[in-house]
């Protein structure tokens, strides 16, 4: 008895002291104002992670210029480009600070005053063939998803000559960041990458002059800060302390140390963009199904995932719990190593493996068809090894007494395992597979990692055009049906192998 009471003044006494050290801290900062800045952490020399573990580059240094003149804590708050609404809508950040270019973009946000000219380029491999634009015709070309590249060639802005100049690509492909970009294109999984001048300067750079820009320029624009629609007065204080820095002569070193003062267009004599929100006449029906039979192409991509990996996985996992039970010693050792290597690292860094893997390991080219492929190889090794470790415990869970009988009965080796043990197995496993089914159905949405393009993220790409997060929602209801059939099935499957009991 005296020991709960002590234990309880103990838990009593911890709760206190959190709560007293909690309202302090409070107490200390009621007065200090935080600036969250949303950015691409692999969008160099703007914003990205340094060496030394640090996110740096030209936008973040005017940030922290802009928060210690204001006296504000700068939080700097990497992002998924395409949720980069998302994140402003909901508060979790107060603007998208990230060579984040205005134009196509001037009535979704507030903006600021424009502070660097930009152009979209085009990069290629030096030993390409490409000298010029007219050279991409029939090549497979990447820009990153919801980017001002995609919108420069794709967008209802877009002139009619990049309009052109996109059909006659054999692909343009989108991709979540550059770095993904550019190791499709060293591999030789992409033939050119339409993207930013800044960047491109940057990436050519410091990847050991591997690659060269053509010398015309898709489209130019201009960088801007954007806050959420109708936020003024954030915009104002910010826009206020640049045209200090510019005046003071900060603004020039800051562009200077990134070799970006070329670039820089800010100026006192420009007006602001100011909008009011407008409703989308669109109704919500209308919306559904609009946003549905986009991302029904994307739901065939993830069906074709899940459909390939079990048919490819279940077998194989078999062959490999065989191996793993091995009499052979070498062969259960090599088998466990890889059961253990499997499971202990990201299936996203194996299907990265998978698909650069021949280029960077054996000099092999890869082309953008094997990109399914490697989506399918990557998860079948992947599946299979779980799928080995189940079947092993539904083997082991056979009761020995089945062998022995099976034995006096005159059964080989082979039908002892198919007609007595592998039917119990079955039965002893199916919750597990079905939850690893269930878990195959969500990952399916890991095939972006090497930029292939199923449900989730043609929603994620659908709810940036369109600033909204219905498309993630409706890909969450295609999820949850796709589940609740898969256990349905699970279920009935279950239920018929009652008999054995």
């Amino acid at each position: 008895m005296n020991l709960k009471r002590l234990l309880l003044r103990y838990i009593t006494s911890v709760l206190l002291i959190v709560y007293i050290c909690t309202a302090m801290l409070t107490l200390c900062h009621a007065d200090d104002r935080s600036f969250t800045v949303g950015f691409d952490a692999e969008f160099p020399p703007y914003g990205y992670k340094d060496e030394s573990g640090e996110y740096v580059g030209f936008d973040l240094d005017l940030a922290e210029e802009v928060c210690a003149r204001k006296g504000w804590i700068l939080k700097k708050q990497p992002i998924d480009w395409n949720s980069k609404d998302m994140e402003l809508k909901t508060g979790a950040i107060d603007c998208i600070w990230n060579g984040f270019t205005m134009n196509g973009r001037e009535d979704k946000y507030t903006w600021s005053t424009p502070y660097i000219d930009n152009s979209q380029v085009v990069v290629v491999k030096k030993d390409s063939g490409i000298y010029d634009l007219s050279g991409l015709s029939g090549k497979i070309v990447a820009v990153q998803a919801d980017s001002s590249a995609l919108a420069a060639l794709t967008g209802s802005d877009a002139d009619e000559e990049n309009i052109k100049l996109a059909q006659s690509f054999a692909e343009l492909q989108q991709v979540g960041d550059y770095n993904s970009a550019f190791l499709n294109l060293e591999s030789g999984a992409i033939d050119a990458i339409c993207m930013d001048i800044g960047v491109a300067n940057y990436e050519i750079k410091s990847r050991g002059n591997l690659f060269t820009m053509l010398d015309k320029h898709i489209s130019s624009e201009e960088y801007g800060i954007g806050f959420l629609l109708g936020n003024t007065e954030l915009r104002n204080e910010v826009q206020e302390v640049l045209f200090e820095m510019l005046g003071d002569g900060t603004f020039i070193r800051i562009a200077e140390k990134w070799g970006l003062e070329s670039s820089i267009c800010l100026s006192e004599e420009d007006s602001y963009i100011d909008n009011v929100t407008t409703e989308n006449n669109q109704s919500f029906i209308e919306k559904l199904i609009n946003i549905s039979s986009q991302l029904a192409g994307g739901l065939g991509a993830s069906l074709a995932i899940f459909l390939l990996t079990l048919l490819f996985s279940m077998p194989l996992g078999l062959l490999i719990a065989s191996g793993r039970m091995s009499k052979f010693t070498p062969l259960r050792w090599i088998v466990k190593i890889y059961i253990s290597i499997v499971r202990g690292t990201p299936l996203m860094l194996q299907l990265l493996v998978v698909f650069f893997g021949p280029y960077f390991v054996f000099g092999i080219n890869t082309t953008s068809s094997y990109r399914f492929y490697a989506v399918i190889i990557g998860f079948t090794l992947n599946y299979a090894a779980y799928f080995a470790e189940i079947y092993r415990s539904g083997i082991q869970a056979v009761h020995k007494g089945q062998y022995e009988a099976s034995y006096i009965l005159g059964y080989t080796k082979r039908q002892r395992f198919f007609k007595i043990i592998f039917p119990q197995m079955v039965k002893n496993i199916i919750p597990s597979v079905t939850n690893e089914v269930i878990t195959l159905v969500k990952d399916t949405s890991l095939a972006f990692a090497i930029s292939y393009t199923e449900m989730f993220t043609l929603a994620k790409q659908v709810a940036a055009a369109e600033t909204t997060i219905m498309p993630l929602f409706i890909a969450g209801v295609f999820y949850y049906i796709f589940n609740f059939i898969v256990a349905f099935i699970m279920e009935y499957i279950e239920k018929k192998l009652n008999y054995f009991r």
